[in-house]
């Protein structure tokens, strides 16, 4: 948890990571208008206090051979979402994991390099895991990235 508020200089600095996470620091510091060793010491804490987690590769799943994706929701069984998101983790083809409320209890990005591959994840892993009651899939056809 941040002692401070983020303010105007730390959003431009996020948003500039965002945009480009191989940006150096002097790069960073032009682009925001300040010092190389003020972006250097926001950058420190920003990281430091868990605002900035990692730094990673935006990949185009399509180029990167996964051609099938779908949003997979499901629903569990009361007090069995902590060991359900451990198991979750530990499988590759799953891109993203939320905890949600309303009509399913987690939503799931899956993609895999074709239909099979996508079957095998939620026929063969999701639907036989202890704790999940049904889910539910919905195919991706298009990906629009908005970072």
């Amino acid at each position: 948890m941040m002692d401070q508020p983020l303010d105007e200089v730390d959003r431009r600095i996020l948003a500039e990571l965002t945009r480009d996470g191989r940006l150096s620091v002097t790069a960073v510091a032009e682009n925001v208008h300040i010092s190389r060793a003020h972006a250097y010491s926001r950058i420190a804490r920003l990281t430091e206090s868990g605002v900035l987690t990692k730094f990673t590769a935006l990949i185009d799943p399509i180029k990167a051979g996964l051609r099938s994706s779908a949003y997979v929701t499901l629903k569990v069984q009361q007090h069995a979402w902590r060991e359900l998101r451990e198991q979750l983790r530990l499988i590759p083809e799953i891109h993203h994991i939320a905890l949600v409320g309303g009509d399913f209890d987690v939503i799931l990005l899956v993609r895999a390099e074709d239909n099979v591959g996508l079957r095998r994840v939620i026929f063969d892993q999701l639907q036989s895991m202890p704790g999940v009651m049904d889910t539910q899939t919905f195919l991706v056809f298009e990906d629009i990235d908005t970072r």
